[in-house]
């Protein structure tokens, strides 16, 4: 094998698409022969599990990139082991010249990246990473001091000071693939073997109808937001019922689109957009900048999703609630508002950011329960489980996070569903049994007479009682939150 015939192995992670990866990009470049690998790693210490609906994200992103490899003349070799045994194994089985990855930021993710440079470095084997995940990478931005931003704006001013980020790359118009080895061949797995999508029972029949995974159900998704959400997007993106929002979250996750893509995609919408263009942009971008922010966070402090970010919150009196948690997740609190966004969730695993929002503090608030279970359930049910932002997120509805919602920000979850979802519309799509009652009693369904419920079709008993007073929930927790100090 000639020098210029040895391969670069295309380490694919949460980059799982062909269009602006650099790592992909570069190693094009080389005019070198690929071997595109992804390795399912359920054995390095640290990683965090994927939950079940990631899962089955991941089962689809990664089809959607080996028909797309396919396509060009290649494919995507799964393998499955610790990566700092499996890369070094691979690039040495396949006398390669090179390793490129993008880079990943958690501090499980990050030692392993080191490790594996360091035994690819023992072979004699560059190791290469590259950012394809983020707009400005967490440890380029910093305060006056030298130190991390803990207040999203003066984060995102800052970031604004670097400039936009540089233009996505293409994908790669011709991509020259190397032989799997023999020996590689023994160790690739079918896709069905790394287990990835519900079996018995099968409860992913609601996401199936809802996404389509991978690069191009990412461009069709971003297509359709432009084209019809990003328009009004400033004044209906609170609204859950209008499609105002990009749900574009589960492809930023898995990397089927980049960040890049997405900024100046809206950007060039934005350009004639309206007299309203300007607004819905500085909108959109800053949800964008949230996630950045929220990688900044997780960066610097790797425990996000373990140990309050303000540290006297350790000292909160959460509650050991069981039955109340068992029916938050399920949907059956008696608020109108937040059942229906944890039925969306558990149906579609996704759920509208303003309903999320709600849901969260009523169950950190309301119910007193702490965050984690509640960030927990999330994790294994959202299909854009995210280890930055999931984590960032919950800490700032509970308010023990960074730039953290106040204390006594207590979301009413019936002037919540008033304002957000005036008519109900939200609410009777996920909670059908609500679906008789006007516009009076939709978000107050308690309110309703029985004999008002009976003309309407509402069996007694078909929706719960709510599992708790507002009042009397929102004075215990300001009393536990005063008593922080």
């Amino acid at each position: 094998m000639t020098q210029r015939d040895k391969p670069i192995i295309v380490w694919f992670r949460d980059d799982l698409r062909l269009g602006d990866h650099p790592a992909l990009w570069e190693a094009a470049g080389s005019g070198r022969p690929l071997l595109c690998v992804f390795n399912f790693d359920a054995a390095s210490e640290g990683l965090r599990a994927l939950g079940g609906a990631a899962r089955w994200w991941l089962h689809g992103a990664l089809e959607a990139l080996d028909e797309a490899l396919a396509a060009r003349g290649g494919g995507l070799a799964l393998f499955r082991g610790a990566a700092v045994d499996m890369i070094p194994r691979i690039a040495a089985a396949n006398s390669a010249s090179a390793v490129f990855w993008n880079r990943r930021y958690g501090l499980a993710e990050r030692r392993i990246d080191e490790a594996v440079k360091s035994a690819l470095a023992r072979l004699g084997i560059a190791g290469r990473s590259f950012n394809g995940h983020l707009i400005h990478e967490p440890w380029t931005i910093s305060n006056s001091e030298g130190k991390p931003f803990r207040v999203f704006s003066a984060f995102w001013r800052a970031a604004a000071r670097l400039g936009p980020p540089a233009a996505p790359l293409p994908s790669p118009e011709t991509l020259r693939f190397a032989r799997l080895p023999d020996e590689l061949s023994r160790l690739c797995l079918p896709l069905s073997a790394l287990a990835l999508e519900p079996a018995a029972p099968d409860w992913a029949a609601g996401l199936r109808q809802t996404w389509q995974r991978g690069e191009a159900g990412a461009r069709r998704g971003l297509k359709r937001f432009l084209e019809d959400g990003f328009a009004a997007y400033a004044a209906n993106r609170d609204l859950p019922a209008a499609p105002a929002t990009s749900r574009l979250s589960p492809y930023l996750r898995f990397g089927n689109i980049s960040v890049r893509q997405v900024w100046h995609a809206a950007t060039a919408a934005a350009m004639d957009g309206g007299p309203h263009g300007e607004r819905n942009l500085e909108k959109f971008l800053s949800e964008l900048g949230w996630r950045e922010f929220s990688y900044h966070l997780l960066y610097h402090h790797p425990d996000l999703a373990q140990r309050n970010f303000q540290s006297r919150f350790d000292r909160m009196p959460w509650r050991d609630d069981a039955a109340a948690l068992s029916a938050w997740q399920k949907g059956r609190t008696g608020y109108p508002l937040v059942d229906a966004g944890m039925r969306e969730l558990w149906a579609t695993g996704w759920m509208h950011n303003r309903v999320r929002m709600v849901a969260a503090s009523f169950l950190t608030k309301h119910l007193l329960i702490d965050w984690r279970a509640g960030e927990a359930w999330f994790w294994d049910t959202l299909v854009d489980a995210d280890p930055a932002n999931n984590p960032a997120s919950w800490q700032w509805v509970a308010g023990c996070g960074a730039d953290a919602a106040p204390y006594f920000r207590i979301f009413n979850p019936v002037l919540q569903g008033e304002k957000f979802d005036p008519d109900g519309s939200y609410v009777r799509r996920w909670v059908p049994e609500l679906q008789g009652l006007s516009r009076p009693h939709i978000h107050r369904p308690w309110t309703a007479a029985p004999t008002l419920l009976a003309r309407t079709g509402i069996p007694a008993g078909a929706y719960p009682q709510p599992i708790v007073d507002h009042d009397r929930a929102r004075n215990r927790a300001l009393d536990a939150y005063r008593e922080l100090g």
